[in-house]
């Protein structure tokens, strides 16, 4: 019985830590929530004209690829502030995976 219990113990920690042998893909919604909500909006629509907020779900902004999406989110662009100190590469790039879904609700 301890055997089984031991092993099933086991096989929870490797399951639960299989996202992390696995690079831990970054979650993009979580991101963007934490980092990006408050000045796009929960759904990537707030709009500031003053500050430069554009809705990330128009057609202007998904029509730029990935990369300039990225270089923008990791260098910043006008008043909106540079995340490459802040965020890793895979959170970037998830976020940018996330605000093109934002685009497809």
């Amino acid at each position: 019985m301890k055997r089984i219990v031991v092993l099933s113990l086991a096989a929870l920690l490797v399951i639960g830590a299989m996202p992390a042998l696995a690079g831990g893909a970054a979650d993009g919604a979580a991101v963007f929530k934490a980092k990006c909500a408050m000045c796009h909006g929960a759904d990537g629509k707030k709009v500031n004209k003053a500050i430069g907020v554009r809705d990330l779900t128009s057609a202007e902004v998904q029509k730029q690829s990935d990369a300039d999406l990225i270089k923008t989110t990791a260098d910043g662009k006008g008043k909106m502030p540079a995340y490459k100190s802040k965020l890793s590469g895979d959170e970037i790039t998830a976020v940018v995976a996330h605000i093109r879904a934002l685009a497809k609700k």
